[in-house]
């Protein structure tokens, strides 16, 4: 119980930014098109500086050795992870589209906007692996999540074009980190202020943008469908129960951290790209929206039980 209530008061302290989110949308108290603002300082701002003075202060010369570790931890999680979601969607899902969704919501879930809220407030110790680990994700988003599952149709992306997509800004925050860690730079007082005041707005404007997109959704239209909820119970409960499962039976010689890495992103609920990127191609957002819904609400009380039976096994 000692991390089961501290990460229930977090969960409750980001689903009421998820609230007050979604009510400033619903009664249009934000214009239309606000969610693509926040987006944008999220991905531009809030995120790169977060990212960017994690790198600082944890990317040392004596911290190299961890980081190639879990990239290779991170890259033998995801190839578990993407084989078993694949088999997982075709048999929650019957048409085609559909599939690709829930696949995407099973491989990929929130482990940035939401998992690094979690992550830096209930284990901050951990963050700086949590955000090494986690980049092994953005590799086959981008070279096949996105361009295969997501805007597929009739929208193939060569390879080049592909990996262009990593040069973002979370990507040259992290190269700047990196080189102002492992050199030791010091910063003026006032940039410093102004990345660590940039990075603590990253967690409230996820979780404003997330109320945001969900105020769009045809609650009705979204809760009929029976994939909704068989992907938000996987994703939620069964793949954290899986991994804590493995981790607890099978003796492996790996710090207790890399285990809170793999568990945390994979308790995470399902992401929004589901929503935001089909939305931009006019496709159907019905399925991915009420996953996206459900497994929010959901993950109030599953990430709290799923860190408390995580806590267990360490």
């Amino acid at each position: 119980m000692d991390l089961f209530l501290p990460t229930l008061n977090q969960m409750v302290f980001l689903f009421a930014f998820i609230l007050i989110g979604y009510f400033l949308a619903k009664f249009k108290v934000v214009p239309h098109g606000s969610a693509g603002i926040l987006a944008k300082l999220e991905n531009w701002l809030f995120i790169p500086a977060l990212v960017m003075q994690t790198f600082i202060g944890n990317f040392t010369v004596s911290n190299l050795g961890v980081t190639w570790k879990l990239f290779v931890f991170g890259f033998i999680i995801d190839a578990v992870v993407i084989p078993l979601s694949i088999v997982s969607a075709r048999i929650a899902a019957k048409d085609s589209y559909t599939r690709k969704i829930c696949i995407y919501g099973l491989c990929f879930s929130n482990f940035a906007f939401m998992g690094n809220a979690v992550v830096n407030a209930i284990f901050p110790d951990v963050f700086y692996e949590y955000i090494v680990f986690t980049l092994t994700l953005w590799i086959p988003i981008y070279l096949w999540g996105v361009p295969a599952l997501l805007v597929s149709d009739g929208e193939k992306k060569s390879l080049a074009s592909r990996l262009k997509s990593f040069v973002n800004p979370m990507f040259i925050a992290m190269i700047i980190g990196m080189i102002i860690g492992i050199t030791g730079l010091d910063l003026p007082s006032s940039v410093d202020s102004v990345i660590s005041t940039s990075a603590s707005c990253m967690s409230p404007i996820a979780m404003l943008l997330t109320g945001f997109t969900v105020a769009e959704i045809d609650i009705k239209k979204t809760l009929s469908k029976l994939s909704v909820y068989t992907i938000s119970v996987l994703r939620l409960i069964v793949y954290p129960l899986i991994a804590i499962g493995i981790f607890a039976i099978i003796p492996l010689d790996i710090p207790d951290s890399y285990v809170i890495c793999a568990v945390c992103s994979i308790a995470m609920p399902l992401g929004l790209n589901t929503i935001v990127i089909p939305a931009a191609y006019g496709k159907d957002t019905s399925v991915a929206s009420g996953m996206a819904l459900i497994s929010h609400i959901l993950s109030i009380i599953t990430i709290p039980v799923i860190f408390m039976l995580l806590r267990m096994i360490l």
